[in-house]
């Protein structure tokens, strides 16, 4: 395994997070205060750059590209938000989702700002930088193409199924997962943050609609690949019904590099703490299961990766990462040895 570790001392790290949904804005959220915090942390980001997939169809998101022929707007809206260091009222409001039945009845004001700003430009990337300027957002958002990209899965029966919303319901079924048109491109900007990366992270997300998209982006996987930074996955907390039924955090990486074998991770981050009791009864009646107990008893080693655990459950409702716990695990995976990392995750619960 090569050695990534990075001297506290040194310049601030370059990151970049790869992935969509709620879990890359939580991941996002928790290291935004590590954004030129050199003169304050003893861990700091130079540069913070989140690759966001574009492949939604549902919900407001896939309205407006339905109806404005615009990318989804919904996942990098919430990257957006998560990176705001402006008025808590300029982010609630681009949160903000109008009730009702008529025609604005279930938008989402974010998205509108973004479809607007798109229709003004004339460039949907360009849109995502200025909104950014606007709510002050810790970090660059890159959209993983600007090409109208649609997913789709053949299934083991050989029928095939397009678009993302039915997709996430057939997870077991997926024989193979493609883009269409499969040849869509990164921005240059996205290539040239993931050559110059010191640590990208992939995950947590949902793995067939908000992982891989961005890697079956052209030459997004080998570019991670040639690059030199620390690689790490990200594990998910639970299973998704639909999508990952019965997946451990070891079948998550394996689907994974059957997408991208030329990609080594360096470290798998995964959740060691059980959820309550009344969490795992609700999730359990909808399908769902907790992911990582069962591998738990001791460190090892996952498709060449080493595994790293630590408590990053959220104390809320839902079962979500905790921003804060979630961000200094992946950082201190690159910057302490990795039995400092094992026995500080062990004897405490704060992180």
């Amino acid at each position: 395994m090569k050695n990534h570790l990075f001297s506290k001392n040194s310049l601030g790290l370059n990151f970049v997070a790869i992935g969509g949904g709620n879990g890359l804005s939580t991941l996002l959220s928790g290291l935004k205060r590590f954004v030129a915090a050199g003169e304050t942390e003893t861990i700091w980001l130079e540069n913070l750059s989140a690759i966001v997939a574009v492949s939604d169809d549902g919900g407001s998101s896939g309205r407006l590209r339905d109806e404005l022929q615009m990318l989804p707007p919904g996942d990098i809206r919430n990257c957006m938000v998560a990176l705001s260091e402006d008025s808590h009222l300029l982010s609630k409001l681009f949160q903000h989702r109008f009730r009702g039945g008529g025609d604005l009845g279930g938008h989402n004001f974010g998205n509108l700002f973004l479809a607007a700003l798109s229709e003004i430009t004339g460039d949907f990337a360009e849109a995502v930088r200025l909104s950014s300027e606007i709510l002050a957002s810790k970090g660059h958002i890159y959209p993983a193409t600007v090409a109208d990209v649609r997913l789709t899965a053949e299934l083991v029966d050989g029928s095939l199924v397009r678009g993302e919303t039915n997709i996430s319901k057939i997870g077991n079924s997926i024989k193979r997962l493609r883009l269409e048109p499969e040849n869509c491109q990164p921005l240059p900007e996205t290539l040239a943050a993931i050559a110059d990366a010191d640590v990208i992270t992939v995950g947590p997300g949902s793995l067939f609609t908000s992982l891989l998209p961005p890697i079956l982006v052209d030459g997004v996987a080998d570019s991670i690949a040639d690059s030199s930074a620390a690689k790490i996955f990200v594990c998910n907390l639970m299973t998704q019904p639909g999508e990952t039924d019965g997946f451990t955090a070891k079948r998550h990486l394996e689907i994974f590099r059957e997408y991208a074998a030329q990609i080594d991770f360096d470290y798998v981050v995964v959740n060691n703490h059980p959820i309550g009791e009344e969490q795992r009864k609700r999730y359990t009646s909808e399908g769902a299961k907790q992911i990582g107990l069962a591998d738990s008893i001791s460190p090892g080693m996952v498709e060449g990766a080493e595994i790293v655990y630590g408590n990053l459950l959220d104390g809320n409702e839902k079962v979500r990462h905790h921003p804060e716990k979630l961000a200094q695990v992946v950082l201190l995976c690159t910057t302490q040895p990795r039995k400092e990392i094992l026995f500080h995750h062990r004897d405490t619960e704060e992180i």
